[in-house]
Protein backbone atom coordinates (compact mmCIF):
# COMPACT_ATOMS: atom_id res chain seq x y z
CA UNK A 1 0.00 0.00 0.00
CA UNK A 2 1.50 3.35 -1.06
CA UNK A 3 0.24 5.67 2.09
CA UNK A 4 -2.75 7.94 2.09
CA UNK A 5 -3.93 10.76 1.34
CA UNK A 6 -6.22 13.47 2.89
CA UNK A 7 -7.92 16.12 0.41
CA UNK A 8 -9.45 19.06 1.57
CA UNK A 9 -12.13 21.14 -0.02
CA UNK A 10 -12.22 24.59 -0.50
CA UNK A 11 -15.02 26.93 1.01
CA UNK A 12 -18.41 26.44 0.25
CA UNK A 13 -17.99 23.26 -1.46
CA UNK A 14 -17.74 20.00 0.03
CA UNK A 15 -16.12 17.13 0.21
CA UNK A 16 -17.43 15.66 -3.15
CA UNK A 17 -16.54 18.95 -4.89
CA UNK A 18 -14.96 18.48 -8.38
CA UNK A 19 -11.36 18.60 -7.79
CA UNK A 20 -11.15 16.69 -4.58
CA UNK A 21 -13.36 14.20 -6.13
CA UNK A 22 -11.35 13.73 -8.89
CA UNK A 23 -8.20 13.64 -7.30
CA UNK A 24 -9.06 10.74 -4.72
CA UNK A 25 -9.84 8.91 -7.74
CA UNK A 26 -6.91 9.08 -9.16
CA UNK A 27 -4.73 8.14 -5.73
CA UNK A 28 -7.27 5.07 -5.34
CA UNK A 29 -6.97 3.83 -9.06
CA UNK A 30 -3.13 3.71 -7.84
CA UNK A 31 -3.38 1.64 -4.40
CA UNK A 32 -3.48 4.60 -2.25
CA UNK A 33 -6.36 5.54 0.97
CA UNK A 34 -7.90 8.68 0.71
CA UNK A 35 -10.41 10.66 2.81
CA UNK A 36 -12.28 14.29 2.44
CA UNK A 37 -12.92 15.52 5.56
CA UNK A 38 -16.50 17.85 5.54
CA UNK A 39 -15.18 21.64 7.06
CA UNK A 40 -18.82 22.72 6.16
CA UNK A 41 -19.70 23.43 9.36
CA UNK A 42 -16.80 25.27 9.99
CA UNK A 43 -16.94 27.31 7.01
CA UNK A 44 -20.29 29.00 8.50
CA UNK A 45 -18.33 30.77 10.72
CA UNK A 46 -16.68 32.77 7.64
CA UNK A 47 -13.15 32.59 5.97
CA UNK A 48 -10.79 34.02 8.92
CA UNK A 49 -13.00 32.43 11.07
CA UNK A 50 -13.13 28.81 9.58
CA UNK A 51 -8.87 28.31 9.74
CA UNK A 52 -8.42 27.13 13.31
CA UNK A 53 -11.77 24.58 13.59
CA UNK A 54 -10.63 23.43 9.94
CA UNK A 55 -6.43 23.24 10.98
CA UNK A 56 -7.71 20.95 14.53
CA UNK A 57 -9.97 18.88 11.95
CA UNK A 58 -7.40 18.28 9.28
CA UNK A 59 -4.90 17.58 12.24
CA UNK A 60 -6.92 15.38 14.21
CA UNK A 61 -6.54 13.43 11.27
CA UNK A 62 -3.44 13.43 10.34
CA UNK A 63 -2.33 12.15 13.47
CA UNK A 64 -4.59 9.07 13.39
CA UNK A 65 -2.45 7.75 10.09
CA UNK A 66 -0.13 5.28 10.32
CA UNK A 67 2.51 7.20 8.86
CA UNK A 68 2.72 10.64 7.24
CA UNK A 69 -0.26 11.53 4.63
CA UNK A 70 -0.20 13.31 1.73
CA UNK A 71 -2.40 16.45 1.97
CA UNK A 72 -4.06 17.72 -0.87
CA UNK A 73 -5.87 20.76 -0.80
CA UNK A 74 -7.85 23.38 -3.00
CA UNK A 75 -7.98 26.80 -1.85
CA UNK A 76 -9.00 27.51 1.87
CA UNK A 77 -7.95 23.72 1.52
CA UNK A 78 -4.92 24.32 0.32
CA UNK A 79 -4.24 27.02 3.02
CA UNK A 80 -4.99 24.90 6.06
CA UNK A 81 -2.88 21.98 4.12
CA UNK A 82 0.05 23.96 4.17
CA UNK A 83 -0.51 24.97 7.67
CA UNK A 84 -1.29 21.55 8.96
CA UNK A 85 2.29 20.30 7.54
CA UNK A 86 3.66 22.61 10.15
CA UNK A 87 1.65 20.58 12.91
CA UNK A 88 3.00 17.31 11.93
CA UNK A 89 4.83 15.04 9.94
CA UNK A 90 3.56 14.94 5.94
CA UNK A 91 4.59 12.95 2.97
CA UNK A 92 3.64 15.52 0.62
CA UNK A 93 1.67 18.75 -0.29
CA UNK A 94 -0.60 19.13 -3.51
CA UNK A 95 -1.82 22.21 -3.49
CA UNK A 96 -4.28 24.00 -5.67
CA UNK A 97 -5.12 28.12 -5.78
CA UNK A 98 -4.00 28.83 -2.23
CA UNK A 99 -4.19 31.83 -1.01
CA UNK A 100 -1.47 33.45 0.66
CA UNK A 101 -3.61 35.34 3.06
CA UNK A 102 -7.37 35.14 4.62
CA UNK A 103 -8.86 38.50 4.68
CA UNK A 104 -9.02 39.12 8.88
CA UNK A 105 -6.67 36.49 9.85
CA UNK A 106 -3.04 36.93 11.56
CA UNK A 107 -1.67 34.15 9.81
CA UNK A 108 -0.37 33.88 6.52
CA UNK A 109 0.04 30.94 4.23
CA UNK A 110 3.08 28.63 4.98
CA UNK A 111 4.68 25.07 4.03
CA UNK A 112 6.82 22.75 5.60
CA UNK A 113 10.06 23.24 3.58
CA UNK A 114 11.63 19.30 4.04
CA UNK A 115 8.71 17.52 1.57
CA UNK A 116 7.97 17.51 -1.53
CA UNK A 117 5.40 20.14 -2.71
CA UNK A 118 3.52 21.41 -6.16
CA UNK A 119 1.64 23.96 -5.81
CA UNK A 120 -0.63 24.80 -9.06
CA UNK A 121 -2.58 27.86 -9.69
CA UNK A 122 -4.37 29.89 -12.46
CA UNK A 123 -3.62 32.95 -14.19
CA UNK A 124 -6.67 34.52 -14.03
CA UNK A 125 -7.38 33.49 -10.28
CA UNK A 126 -10.02 36.17 -9.36
CA UNK A 127 -10.30 35.25 -5.84
CA UNK A 128 -6.87 34.17 -4.74
CA UNK A 129 -4.23 36.45 -6.76
CA UNK A 130 -1.31 34.57 -8.41
CA UNK A 131 1.12 37.88 -7.66
CA UNK A 132 1.29 36.88 -4.03
CA UNK A 133 1.35 32.74 -4.42
CA UNK A 134 4.02 33.21 -7.48
CA UNK A 135 6.08 35.49 -5.00
CA UNK A 136 5.73 32.89 -2.04
CA UNK A 137 6.43 29.93 -4.52
CA UNK A 138 9.55 31.75 -5.67
CA UNK A 139 10.96 33.22 -1.89
CA UNK A 140 10.77 29.30 -1.13
CA UNK A 141 11.93 28.18 -4.38
CA UNK A 142 8.40 25.66 -4.88
CA UNK A 143 7.40 24.30 -7.98
CA UNK A 144 4.48 26.18 -9.06
CA UNK A 145 2.42 25.33 -12.20
CA UNK A 146 0.72 28.12 -13.40
CA UNK A 147 -2.51 27.31 -15.78
CA UNK A 148 -4.51 29.65 -18.52
CA UNK A 149 -7.23 29.43 -16.01
CA UNK A 150 -9.65 31.21 -13.30
CA UNK A 151 -9.56 30.13 -9.79
CA UNK A 152 -11.75 26.90 -10.02
CA UNK A 153 -8.60 25.01 -12.70
CA UNK A 154 -12.10 23.55 -14.27
CA UNK A 155 -10.54 23.69 -17.91
CA UNK A 156 -7.77 21.87 -16.45
CA UNK A 157 -8.92 18.79 -14.92
CA UNK A 158 -7.28 16.50 -16.90
CA UNK A 159 -3.96 17.78 -16.44
CA UNK A 160 -4.29 18.45 -12.84
CA UNK A 161 -5.07 14.77 -12.30
CA UNK A 162 -2.23 13.89 -14.27
CA UNK A 163 0.37 16.07 -12.61
CA UNK A 164 -0.96 14.87 -9.18
CA UNK A 165 -0.85 10.61 -10.52
CA UNK A 166 3.05 12.10 -11.31
CA UNK A 167 3.41 13.35 -8.39
CA UNK A 168 1.98 10.54 -6.19
CA UNK A 169 4.71 8.26 -8.05
CA UNK A 170 7.40 10.45 -7.12
CA UNK A 171 6.40 9.22 -3.52
CA UNK A 172 5.79 6.19 -3.97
Amino acid sequence: MPGHVILSHGSDTGPDATKVSVLAKVAESMGWTTERPDYREDDQRGHAGSIEPRLARLHQRMVACAKPPVLVGSSMGAFISGLASLEAPVAGLFLLAAPALIPGSDLAFDVRLDVPTLMIHGWHDEVCPLDEIYEFAGRRELPLLILDDDHRLSAHMDAISRQFGFFLESLA
